[in-house]
């Protein structure tokens, strides 16, 4: 049921405004700490944005009609890649991952990914997922049953001692995918 990749990846998923991003700000400085280098996937539901500006020399390359753009730096390197049809998160994962430990990706709610929710009081009071889809929530709802292991918002050590447990550690013990 789960999408299979290379490495292990978690979904953080919620409301629009719930704080995902912000606790995906937190966690990556957190689980780098421990030794983990994260890379990160921002689910964009609208077609044709751009990261590129007017004018560069990556965007006229794109223009031209270049089939894949990299823009590389002594620090950093981007891709935009043209596609005939979106690819699946797995498919995302598997091509991206060259030197990350962990994948967190911002939203892919409906993705087989083990998922963490954030629920936040000021959003709603009640989680999007049903709790089979998911690995636990992070709250600061109280006295709420989410059927699932239930983190504080404010505990980021907490939140990436679970993730490493629930998801990077049961990765390794998986079975490796073939190449």
């Amino acid at each position: 049921m789960n999408v299979q990749t290379k490495v292990p990846v978690i979904s953080i998923v919620g409301r629009s405004k719930s704080g995902k991003t912000t606790l995906i700000e937190k966690l990556i400085p957190e689980l780098a700490r421990r030794g983990y280098r994260v890379g990160t996937i921002k689910h964009h539901a609208h077609p044709d944005f751009t990261i590129d500006y007017e004018g560069t020399d990556s965007w006229r390359h794109a223009q031209a009609g270049s089939a894949q753009v990299i823009l590389a730096a002594p620090d950093k390197i981007a891709s935009i890649r043209r596609l005939d049809q979106e690819l699946t998160v797995g498919q995302i994962i598997n091509t991206m991952v060259v030197d990350c430990d962990l994948v967190l990706t911002d939203g892919y709610r409906r993705a087989a990914l083990p998922k963490i929710e954030v629920v936040r009081a000021a959003r709603s009071f009640e989680a999007l997922c049903d709790p089979h889809e998911l690995l636990a929530v992070v709250t600061d709802v109280d006295g709420r049953d989410f059927q699932v292991p239930r983190l504080p918002l404010d505990d980021i050590a907490a939140i990436a001692a679970f993730i490493e447990q629930a998801v990077i550690q049961a990765h390794r013990s998986a079975e490796p995918l073939d190449e």
